[in-house]
């Protein structure tokens, strides 16, 4: 990974946000607990967390749109 874990956290903001109105829409979010290694850690939060989905939304919406706006090798990773 060409970025710094300091350099990432603003990007990674900024295309959390752009998802952050889908989780909201289903009564989720999504709480950025740590970026290390060129991978995000992060909590689904509500109606997120522990649903049958959880895993599609994590890998096809929230991983896919922060590939799309940083870097194709970035990884998301569901903790808590």
């Amino acid at each position: 990974m060409i970025f710094s874990d300091e350099e990432l956290q603003a990007p990674v903001n900024d295309s959390i946000q752009k998802v952050r109105p889908y989780l909201l829409k289903d009564g989720g979010d999504i709480k950025v607990l740590r970026i290390q290694n060129g991978r995000v850690y992060v909590e689904l939060q509500g109606a997120c967390k522990g649903c049958p989905s959880s895993t599609n939304t994590l890998k096809n919406r929230i991983q896919h749109q922060l590939r799309m706006d940083i870097h194709p090798d970035i990884e998301v990773i569901q903790e808590g």
